[in-house]
Parts: structure tokens; C-alpha cells; sequence
């Protein structure tokens, strides 16, 4: 029998595995995803003797990243991802890719073989040697600390490293290999009595908070002070350090309207009059109105990268730009370079406490989009129809992840974050399928009603993470927009390429009934039309565990996306050279 902690005097040795589960549950870790192996079973055992953690079994290792990365995202907690050597390993890495580009704060626990089988031939061997490559330069580049624990004992220096990693600004995955036999490996400890040691990982990190310069806080607030009209572009960064009571109280000071990139739609209440609406390629055109009007555009926790600057190029270089955040930004500004909570109330401080009042705009009006065509109607139901379902849905408290694709692009456009939940898009690496694992991640972290908005390609690719949910009686709303097709490909080739390709348009699927069948248990429903939608929806929030609901689309509906806007144009009769300018030449971004 394996011995325990339990069964050790308080001064004896434990495992390494019993250890480190120890201290990621007084760390605050509740769950740990992944999928087990030979070269990683020691850690899910440590787990389940210690009781503490939940593991959580995942059907592939990338979807496992983003169960951790979408439980980090709710509770701006660590994450923690754990996996097998060889095949296992190797699938994590789009998952922390993801991570790493987005600044979300991940754990990876790799398994790795037996050190005496290193360079022998071992089964998986990543090491390095004899010819075989070596898995830290490999994690490397999507970590922002990577090690190999040689030893046991180098453990308690190396764990506090990689938490205190991860959690420092720029925040992102870090990763340690861990070899099978160092896993077993036994190591003696202070007794239970004994104070914590420094920088252990249930310390706060303090180096990510820097001190701000002085000099930037005095210029930003005279800038901002004697500004008449400014534009806030807020960003993720604003979620991630819970800044959204500095944000809203800088915003009422300015008078200010507030725009929000397509990542942190939930900054910012999307109800406020204030908000301008959704910045960038499946943005609103009051943003780009409300920028030129302005007299300083102020970036809030965001780089302002293409997706979120996209078709504002123009009005951005004539504006007067200041950044408040942790990195500066990708466009020329005045930079406050720190810690974004700390840098708000510093700004804020130095301006009038009586609120100004903020000008006229149009609000968030939704782009005007073709439906479906006449003949297909009958048999889909329209984005703008779905989505405004799942609003009249939505629980406040709901959490939404919403996936790449058609499907996505309309949700940011049209669907209002919910009051109290996240909005969570993830555009580091976009990459499809992300949603099915995060939103497990999500609601298995706050046992909060999540809802996942996908289209069918994405659900190819990482749906059966619905057993996922099963298994786990997870809270998850998965709402699948089915076009049978990659939509957005499909768009592309039309318009861009002379003509839609066949590979990129497949034979009708029955999702609902397939998913049915393979989860009997599961609640399902083929929503045939939006009030059908929207009850489906309204039973999945009164039960206690997933629900499943599949519409159909039409693949060649165009989503409000700003590189299509001028396809639109052309569905609706109008030539493109009755333009004075191109799509090209009026800054129309184009994007993967």
C-alpha cells in the first residue's frame, strides 16, 4: 500500500507527489485537469488520497489548458493543467500557447520517463539526449518559467518559482517536468507546526506590483484633465486584476465614454450610458464616431492589438493616445507603465471628484447585416434571432466563452455581457474549440451557470468535452450554431478567392440527435426556431447540470465582421467602384 501523509510522524518524509498536492490546496487550488498516463499517474494519485483537490479528467490535453485557463479567467486564480509524457505533453502546447498570448496564469504538471531511462531509449523521452529532443526548449517559448525537476528536494525551490511565474505581470503558463521516479521520490519536511517558508506558493507574489513613476501619473492626469472629450478603450487586462470599480469611477470623472476590445466585453457595464460599444473588427461604428470626436483616446488595460484596432487606424493616428497597464501598447502613446489597479487610482486621484457629464453618442447600434438567403430561411434561424434568444436567457450571473467563427463574431457584436458573469473570448491564439474545455473549467470553478456559444467546426474539433461535463454534472449551456461548414472560410473564398471551395462546406449533420443518442442522461434539444431556442435555453438554467442545444444556420449569412463589411455592400447591390476608396484603402483589416 502507498503510504500517506497521514500515515507519516509530523517530522517524517512524504512523497513528492503527496507534497506537492499539499501545497497546490494551500495554495488555493481546487481542481486540477488533465488526462493521466503512466509517466504522471503518481501526481492523480497523490490528488485523490488527499482529498483536497479535484481532479478533473479531460478527453484530450489541449482541452485540459483550457479548463485550467478558463478557471483562471473566473477566479484570477492559478490554474493547473497536469499530463503525460510524449503525445500527452505535446498536446498542451496551443492550449498554453493560448494562455501565454492572453496573459492567463497556468501550472503545467508534465510526467516525463524514469531518469535512468533517459537517453536509453526510453519510451517518450524528451530529454535531450541520445538524439531525442528536449521538452523544456520545447515549452519553453509559451512559458514564462520552464524547469525539469532533477531532484526532489529542488522542488521547494522550483514550485514557488513557477507560481510566482505565473502569477507576475505579464502573467502566463509555467511549467515543470516532472520525472516518474522523482515523483515517487521521498523528501522530509518540517513539521506540520512550521512556519511557511518566504515566496512559498501561498505567499502573494509582490514583484509584479512595481512602483509607478511619479512623473507619467502627473503628465496622464493633466492630459486627461484638460481633455474635453475622451474615449476609453478598455481591455482583458481590466478583468484580470479586478479593476472594474477603478475603471467605472475614472470613466464617471471624465465624463467619458467607454469603449471595450472584443476580449473584455464584461469590463464595463453594458448598460451604462457611457458605453460606446465593442472596439475593432466585430466592433460598432459609434466607436470609431466617439474616437474622432475625441480629444484623447485613453487605452485601460489593453495593447490595443489588430482585432481590437481594426478599422480605427486613421482616427487613432490623429487622436492623442495615453495607456494605462502592465506592457505598453502596440499603437504610439503616452504609456503608465504599472500595475493597472495601482495606476487608475493614481490617475484618478489627481482629477476633480465631481463627475462630468458625459456627451451624446449613438450607442452600440448593431451593424446591418443580410439574412439568410430566401431560400434557406425557412430552415435556419438568423444569428441576430439566436443570439438575441440567448440574451433573453441569459442568467446575470451566467458566465459566456464564445469561439472563433461566424457564430463568434455575432455573439461579441450582438450579445450584451451579463452583469455579474465573465464574457470571455479568446483571442491570443483564436484558436477554435477552445470554449468546450474553458466553460467546464469555468463552471466547475464558481458552480455558475456558463454558457458555451460555438459553431459546428469548433465543436469537431474539442466537443466531446460534453462528456466531460457528464461526467461532472457541470453547469454548461453548450449552444451550438450549426452551418455545416467553416463559415468564415467559406465567406472568404466567395469574395476573396472567385468562388466558395467544396471542402470547406460538408453534408448536413443532425448534432443534436447524434449527441443525444451518445448521452442519454444529457438534456438535448434541435432548436428549430428562436422562440424554441430560447426555451431550451430557459430549461438548461433551471437544472443543476449541462444542457446541449444545436441550430441551424446558413453558411453564407455574413457575420457583422468588419473585413466583410464591404461583402456586405455587395450583397446588397452595391458595386464596389462606386466607392471613392477600397476596402483596402479605408483601413478594413484583414485577419485569418
Amino acid at each position: 500500500m502507498t503510504t500517506t501523509t497521514a500515515d507519516l510522524p509530523e517530522a517524517g518524509t512524504v512523497r513528492l507527489v503527496d507534497h506537492l498536492a499539499g501545497e497546490l490546496a494551500r495554495a488555493g487550488v481546487t481542481h486540477v485537469f488533465g488526462v493521466g498516463g503512466a509517466n504522471i499517474e503518481d501526481l492523480y494519485d497523490a490528488v485523490h488520497r488527499a482529498g483536497a483537490i479535484r481532479g478533473v479528467v479531460a478527453k484530450h490535453e489541449f482541452s485540459a489548458v483550457t479548463m485550467a485557463d478558463g478557471y483562471a479567467r473566473v477566479t484570477r486564480r492559478l490554474g493547473v493543467v497536469a499530463a503525460t509524457s510524449g503525445g500527452g505533453a505535446m498536446n498542451l502546447l496551443p492550449g498554453l500557447a493560448e494562455a501565454y498570448a492572453s496573459r492567463v496564469p497556468v501550472l503545467a504538471l508534465v510526467g516525463q520517463p524514469p531518469t535512468g531511462q533517459e537517453g536509453r531509449g526510453a519510451f517518450q523521452d524528451t530529454s535531450g539526449k541520445a538524439g531525442s529532443f528536449d521538452a523544456r526548449e520545447v515549452f519553453a517559448p509559451v512559458s514564462r518559467f520552464c524547469a525539469r525537476v532533477d531532484d526532489a528536494d529542488s522542488l521547494t525551490e522550483l514550485l514557488p518559482r513557477a507560481v510566482a511565474a505565473a502569477q507576475t505581470e505579464p502573467r502566463g503558463p509555467a511549467v515543470l517536468l516532472l520525472p516518474k521516479d522523482v515523483q515517487q521520490a521521498r523528501i522530509r519536511l518540517p513539521g506540520r507546526g512550521a512556519a511557511q517558508t518566504p515566496g512559498g506558493p501561498t505567499s502573494v507574489p509582490t514583484a509584479s506590483v512595481a512602483r509607478l513613476d511619479s512623473v507619467a501619473v502627473t503628465a496622464v492626469a493633466d492630459t486627461l484633465r484638460q481633455a474635453g472629450r475622451v474615449l476609453v478603450i478598455a481591455g482583458e487586462d481590466v478583468a484580470a486584476t479586478d479593476a472594474r470599480a477603478e475603471l467605472a469611477e475614472l470613466a464617471r470623472r471624465l465624463g467619458a465614454w467607454v469603449a471595450v476590445t472584443p476580449d473584455a466585453k464584461d469590463v464595463f457595464d453594458n448598460s451604462d450610458p457611457r458605453f460606446a460599444g465593442v472596439a475593432g473588427v466585430m466592433g460598432h461604428a459609434n466607436v470609431e464616431e466617439c474616437l474622432r470626436r475625441a480629444d484623447v483616446c485613453l487605452l485601460v488595460g489593453t495593447r490595443l492589438p489588430l482585432l481590437a484596432r481594426g478599422g480605427l487606424e486613421r482616427a487613432l493616428a490623429a487622436a492623442e493616445v495615453v495607456c494605462l497597464g502592465p506592457e505598453p501598447p502596440f499603437v504610439p502613446a503616452t504609456a503608465l507603465v504599472g500595475h493597472l489597479p495601482d495606476a487608475l487610482r493614481a490617475v484618478t486621484s489627481r482629477l476633480s471628484p465631481r463627475p462630468r457629464a458625459c456627451p451624446q453618442h449613438a450607442g452600440p447600434l448593431p451593424a446591418v447585416m443580410p439574412g439568410p438567403d430566401s431560400q434557406t430561411r425557412g430552415r435556419t434561424i438568423p444569428y441576430a434571432q439566436a443570439v438575441a434568444a440567448v440574451e433573453a436567457a441569459l442568467p446575470h450571473d451566467a458566465h459566456v466563452f464564445v469561439d472563433a467563427g461566424n457564430a463568434g463574431a455575432s455573439a461579441v457584436h450582438l450579445l450584451p455581457a451579463p452583469r455579474h458573469g465573465r464574457f470571455v473570448l479568446a483571442v491570443g491564439m483564436g484558436g477554435m474549440g477552445y470554449t468546450f474545455g474553458a466553460a467546464i473549467g469555468a463552471a466547475l470553478a464558481t458552480g455558475r451557470r456558463t454558457y458555451v456559444l460555438a459553431g459546428d467546426g469548433s465543436f469537431f474539433m474539442h466537443g466531446m468535452e460534453v462528456h466531460t461535463a457528464v461526467e461532472h454534472a457541470a453547469p454548461v449551456t453548450f449552444v451550438v450554431f450549426n452551418n455545416n461548414a467553416h463559415a468564415m472560410c467559406a465567406v472568404r473564398e466567395e469574395f476573396l478567392q472567385g468562388g466558395v471551395r467544396s471542402d470547406d462546406l460538408f453534408s448536413r449533420t443532425d448534432l443534436a440527435a447524434g449527441v443525444a443518442a451518445a448521452f442519454p442522461s444529457l438534456d438535448v434539444t434541435g432548436a428549430d426556431h428562436a422562440a424554441h431556442l430560447r426555451s431550451a435555453l430557459l430549461r438548461s438554467n433551471a437544472g443543476g447540470g449541462p444542457a446541449f442545444v444545436a441550430l441551424d444556420c446558413d453558411p453564407a449569412e455574413i457575420p457583422p465582421f468588419r473585413p466583410f463589411q464591404s461583402f456586405t455592400e455587395a450583397t446588397r447591390g452595391t458595386e464596389a467602384t462606386d466607392s471613392k476608396e477600397s476596402s483596402h484603402e479605408r483601413g478594413v483589416v484583414h485577419v485569418g
